[in-house]
C-alpha cells in the first residue's frame, strides 16, 4: 500500500552531534545516558526515526552487547532506526579501500541486527586539510575518482556489487550516495554504476544537495532527479539558496530551508511518486541548529507528502524493493 503523509517515515540526521563531545566524551564508548540524551533531544524536535551516520557513532565497530545497548537506548527514547549511513568510506580508497570493505560488511551485519532498512554508501573519501580549514569545505575540491581510470571503475563495481550481494541475503537496501567528483558524481554515471552492478537490493540516494551547494556550474537538479529517481531506495534531502553569474564565472550558495532553496522539493516530490519511489527520507542540515532546521523541513515534508494512501504508484524498477524492505 502507498505510503502517506502520516506513514511516511522520515528521518533525523545526526549531523549536529559530534563524535567527541566538548567534554571530551566520545560517542562511540560512551554510556548509554550520552546516547540518550542525543535521542531525546530528536525527539523533542518532533522525529520518530534517526538515521545512525557514523560520525557520531559507528555501529559496524560495537560489540555485539553495545549494539543491543545502543539501539534499545534509541527505542527506549522513541526512536525507531530504518537508515544507517556510512560517510567517507570508499571501498576504492587507494590506501584504506580493503578497511573500508570490510567496515561496510560489519556495519550491514549491524544494520540488519537492528531492524534498519537500508543502508547508505558513498565513494567520496575524507576532507582535505584545505577543506578543513573553510567555512563551508564544499567550496575547496577535494577527491575526485579518475574517470578514465576502468580499473578504479571496474573496482567500485564489484565491490559494491559484492555489498550488495551481503545486503540481500541479510535483508536489507544498499544505497550509494551521490557525491561531486566520484563516480556517484552526476546522474549518468551513477546510473551506469547501478546497472553495472546489477543487484535488485543497490539503489540510489540522490543526495542533489552535495552537487546544488558547488561553486560552480552544476546539472539542473530537475534532469538529475529525473534520471535517478528511477534508481532510488534511499533520500537524503536538503536545499541551498544559489545565485549565479555566468558571465563573470560566479557561483556562491549557502545552506537553506528545504521550502527556501533552489530545489523545489513539492516538485521533486511529486517526480519521486511517479517513479513509484516508496523509501525512507532523511532531513539533513549544515550550519547552526542543524536538528531544528531539519525539524522545519520535516514539517515541510508532511505538508506536500501526498494526503492519503489513496494514489497511483508509477512503474520504477525500484518500486518492488523497496515496498518489500518497508514491509519486513
Amino acid at each position: 500500500m502507498p505510503l502517506s503523509t502520516e506513514t511516511w517515515p522520515i528521518a533525523a540526521a545526526l549531523l549536529s552531534f559530534p563524535a567527541i563531545d566538548r567534554y571530551g566524551v566520545e560517542a562511540q564508548t560512551a554510556a548509554p545516558e550520552a546516547w540518550m540524551s542525543a535521542f531525546r533531544q530528536v525527539v523533542r524536535a518532533g522525529f520518530d526515526n534517526v538515521d545512525l551516520i557514523d560520525t557520531w557513532v559507528r555501529i559496524g565497530d560495537l560489540s555485539p552487547d553495545r549494539l543491543r545497548a545502543f539501539i534499545d537506548t534509541a527505542h527506549e527514547s522513541g526512536l525507531s532506526a530504518p537508515a544507517v549511513s556510512l560517510i567517507r568510506r570508499s571501498v576504492i580508497h587507494a590506501q584504506h579501500g580493503e578497511q573500508n570493505l570490510a567496515y561496510s560488511h560489519r556495519s550491514i551485519d549491524a544494520a540488519a541486527a537492528i531492524g534498519a532498512q537500508v543502508v547508505s554508501v558513498g565513494l567520496h573519501q575524507e576532507l582535505t586539510a584545505q577543506q578543513r580549514e573553510q567555512l563551508w569545505f564544499w567550496t575547496v575540491d577535494g577527491h575526485h575518482d579518475d574517470p578514465s581510470d576502468s580499473d578504479a571503475w571496474n573496482a567500485a563495481v564489484t565491490r559494491l556489487r559484492e555489498l550488495g550481494e551481503h545486503a540481500n541475503e541479510v535483508g536489507v537496501l544498499l544505497s550509494l550516495e551521490m557525491y561531486e567528483d566520484t563516480y556517484l558524481g552526476t546522474a549518468d554515471s551513477a546510473v551506469r554504476l547501478v546497472e553495472e552492478i546489477g543487484q535488485p537490493s543497490v539503489g540510489l540516494n540522490p543526495d542533489t544537495g552535495n552537487l546544488l551547494r558547488l561553486h560552480r556550474p552544476i546539472e539542473d537538479w530537475r534532469s538529475l532527479l529525473e534520471s535517478t529517481l528511477p534508481y532510488t531506495n534511499y533520500w537524503h534531502m536538503k536545499n541551498y539558496q544559489r545565485d549565479e553569474d555566468r558571465a563573470r564565472d560566479q557561483y556562491v550558495s549557502t545552506p537553506s530551508t528545504m521550502e527556501g532553496g533552489v530545489i523545489n522539493y513539492r516538485e521533486a516530490i511529486q517526480i519521486a511518486i511517479d517513479c513509484g519511489f516508496q523509501g525512507v527520507l532523511c532531513c539533513e542540515q549544515y550550519g547552526g541548529d542543524g536538528l531544528s532546521m531539519s525539524a522545519t523541513n520535516q514539517r515541510y515534508l508532511r505538508s506536500i507528502l501526498p494526503e492519503t494512501e489513496d494514489y497511483e504508484l508509477g512503474t520504477s524498477r525500484r518500486t518492488q524493493v523497496t515496498d518489500l524492505a518497508r514491509h519486513r
